[in-house]
């Protein structure tokens, strides 16, 4: 055998993983103090599928710390022009293969946060690069589990009006929205505990919903999904396992991501 042909096994076996996303690489844009998405991906996302983040300011990021609620004006304010739509265009660029919209609320207030709107106007700077938002992708999942019967959770820093848009939301999409709540902790998105998110879950969890939709890109939840549906019996469904599912499909990337949730399962 000569040298050359030896080449390519000798430096499988020389050289360690890079982490370069020689499958998918998927662009995410996130609010700029917003870590959670990207952490959550990178943990769920199968071998070959790297993640890359860019930040878009959200003008009250302050109030992220617990002490208020998001306002409506603030989520109209992240999706006006021109700022999303530059994000786009650079992690386009990268090159992303996909890129995730990783903010929920936002498709609540219509408008510009439209989530099918806000993705056509995305891809108008995208040069072919497929964009997915969470609420979209939620949809999607919802439907691809048969879920009627839904019930509607957010993080404690979510407004009662900021829930009950969300509950209207999804009942406009057609669902039966049977619960729609924030958690009652008092915690912002670096105090929240995932165990703490899981008894409350456990205990108040309606019976006659068909899946829970743990909406909030910034939401620490998918550690639990196993757990959870293993608790509760149904789908568990979160804001940024739904965006990965999403963004999978869009790339074409169908390997079966164990532990995860029902969802992460239909891929292959």
């Amino acid at each position: 055998m000569t040298a050359s042909a030896a080449a390519p096994d000798d430096r499988a076996n020389r050289f360690q993983p890079d982490g370069w996303g020689w499958r998918a690489r998927i662009g995410l844009i996130a609010p700029d103090i917003d870590f959670v998405p990207d952490a959550e991906l990178t943990a769920m996302a199968p071998a070959g599928v790297s993640v890359h983040a860019t930040r878009v300011r959200l003008d009250s990021s302050p109030q992220l710390n617990g002490d208020e609620p998001i306002d409506v004006a603030t989520l109209r304010a992240y999706v006006a022009p021109p700022t999303l739509d530059d994000a786009a265009g650079m992690l386009a660029a990268g090159p992303a293969t996909v890129i995730a919209y990783a903010f929920t609320s936002t498709a609540y207030v219509g408008g510009d946060g439209d989530d099918l709107r806000l993705k056509a106007r995305l891809e108008r700077r995208t040069s072919g690069v497929p964009v997915v938002t969470t609420c979209t992708a939620a949809l999607q999942a919802m439907r691809t589990l048969g879920v009627e019967r839904l019930a509607l959770v957010h993080p404690p820093w979510v407004s009662d009006g900021v829930n009950s848009m969300g509950a209207d939301y999804f009942a406009r999409q057609g669902l039966n929205v049977v619960m729609a709540a924030s958690v009652p902790l008092h915690a912002g998105p670096r105090e929240v505990e995932p165990g703490d998110v899981f008894e409350w879950l456990r205990r108040s969890m309606p019976t006659d919903a068909d899946a829970v939709f743990l909406a909030g890109n910034g939401f620490r939840t998918v550690s639990l999904i196993a757990a959870l549906e293993g608790e509760l019996g149904r789908p568990v469904l979160t804001a940024n396992q739904v965006l990965l599912w999403a963004a999978l499909r869009a790339a074409d990337v169908r390997s079966t991501v164990a532990d995860y949730g029902q969802i992460l399962t239909h891929l292959a």
